[in-house]
């Protein structure tokens, strides 16, 4: 029997406001789309969290023997900026002001999500693609879309109109938004914009003449709206009707919102059955933003160069502070946080690494087996993290307990105790051991330090073009030199 079948999950909906028990559209198989980056700067923290969050749901997802089909997509070009249907593609402009192709910013920040989510041990989803890879399915899904009588062309642009939808659907339903509201609040339109109301939005949109991404089309040279991405590439993978969709809780209104009138206007039925949305960081009790200092970098958590924290902090323990928040809490990020997120992961893996000397007795004074299901019961909660490592730290308490005597187990339950803390703790929280960790960082910085004495013998000898290939391939292997009046010292991207 699949484990699954023993389980019974409850997720939130965020299309209802309810817990609602899990029943996939088709039993044993789970279809989820995540919402991925537009991949025009480092990815920051709060992205991050988002995709941990749904990173952790995968991976029990996964244990529980669910076939899980999980796509996040990678938006490279469509997203405009302030979200809206006018100003400059994010990623072009960015390619403008660097004086490089577009596909070159692509290609530098799509390596730069990977390697940040690589670092903090994520999963990879099933398939990753990419809005420009579907541009052939996005102009399909609006021609369906015209057929049905929800979108209209003006002077080769595509909009959707939402007035039509709404006559006979609802816009709105995720964010309890009404349209009467949205026009209300929607300023009056300035004679500029083709469209015939405010709250229409695009579907495609002409190219001017400056702009560089761009696509034929039966409308115009151009490229599609960033909320048909989503649609195209969801619906292509998972079918016109998936279980799971998630994304951060900016994206609910308007980007998935649009989603769901895109797929009902071409399908004529409701695409996702759980709606799915990871609450925003903030920093030191303030929003993250790079405009005011109040602002991390993942890279600056591992190497303890920023001002806001006290000292570098490995993955494991920055991905353990984040994970003892759960997905729709709110999360403020401080070095004080930080700091007691290291004490708390350092005693769990303390205790994991006594597991294997523990003395076995004929009975055991713990209860193993229910211990065991109240780390399922916290999962099956709507995927609750912080009770789930609440639970872990009694399986510690438990092992501290039988090591000094004070508890007994057989060795059944100790087998028991050791797959179940492994399982929870690695394979579905995705936290390393930190002796592995810190073992291999010793062994890359005595690598490095090897090539720092080479790279200063190089120079001593006047061999500068040595020293530069030193410096340059350890920059492209994601390590960085710095020259100081005491040494050189390095840090890791």
């Amino acid at each position: 029997m699949p484990l699954y079948e023993s389980q019974s999950i409850k997720i939130y909906n965020s299309l209802n406001g309810e817990k609602q028990d899990f029943k996939p559209i088709t039993p044993g198989y789970v279809g989820m789309y995540v919402c991925g980056p537009t991949v025009y700067s480092n990815v920051h923290l709060g992205n991050v969290r988002t995709f941990m969050s749904f990173d952790v749901i995968y991976r029990y997802l996964k244990h529980l023997e669910y076939k899980v089909r999980y796509v996040r997509n990678i938006t490279d070009a469509g997203h405009l900026e302030n979200d809206a249907d006018e100003g400059e593609d994010r990623i072009a402009k960015k390619a403008r002001l660097e004086a490089i192709e577009p596909m070159e910013v692509v290609q530098r920040y799509t390596v730069d999500f990977h390697n940040i989510l690589n670092t903090f041990n994520f999963l990879p989803p099933s398939i990753e693609p990419t809005a420009t890879g579907h541009i052939i399915e996005q102009i399909e899904i609006i021609k369906n879309i015209i057929d049905n009588g929800f979108a209209y062309e003006v002077n080769g642009s595509v909009y959707f109109d939402v007035l039509k939808y709404n006559e006979s659907k609802s816009y709105g339903i995720l964010s309890k938004r009404k349209v009467e509201d949205l026009i209300h609040n929607t300023r009056a339109l300035d004679g500029q914009s083709d469209k015939k109301n405010p709250q229409d939005f695009a579907l495609w949109k002409k190219a001017e003449p400056q702009h560089i991404m761009r696509w034929p089309s039966p409308w115009s040279d151009g490229f599609p709206g960033w909320h048909l991405e989503c649609t195209a590439m969801s619906t292509k993978y998972l079918g016109e009707q998936f279980d799971i969709h998630g994304g951060g809780m900016d994206l609910k209104f308007p980007h998935h919102e649009c989603e769901i009138a895109q797929a009902e206007a071409t399908n004529d039925k409701a695409p996702v059955n759980y709606w799915m949305h990871a609450n925003m960081l903030i920093m030191n009790g303030k929003k993250m933003a790079k405009s005011t200092g109040n602002y991390i970098l993942p890279n600056e958590i591992f190497s303890g160069d920023n001002p806001h924290i006290t000292k570098a902090y490995l993955p494991s323990v920055a991905r353990f502070f984040m994970l003892q928040a759960h997905y729709r809490s709110i999360l403020d990020f401080t070095n004080n946080g930080l700091l007691a997120s290291e004490k708390g992961y350092f005693r769990l893996m303390d205790a994991i690494n006594l597991i294997d000397n523990l003395k076995t007795s004929g009975t055991s004074s713990v209860d193993i087996q229910n211990w065991r299901q109240k780390c399922y019961d916290a999962m099956n909660d709507d995927f609750n993290t912080p009770v789930l490592i609440a639970n872990l730290f009694d399986g510690a308490k438990f092992i501290n307990q039988i090591k000094d005597g004070s508890a007994t187990i057989t060795q059944e339950d100790l087998d028991l105790l050791r797959s179940t803390i492994a399982t929870f703790t690695f394979d579905i929280l995705g936290l390393k051991n930190s002796d592995k960790e810190v073992a291999g960082s010793d062994k890359l910085s005595s690598a490095v330090e090897i090539l720092i004495n080479l790279r200063k013998e190089a120079r001593v000898n006047k061999d500068f073009a040595l020293s530069d290939k030193i410096r340059d391939e350890l920059s492209e292997a994601g390590i960085q030199l710095q020259d100081g009046k005491d040494g050189t010292t390095f840090t890791t991207n």
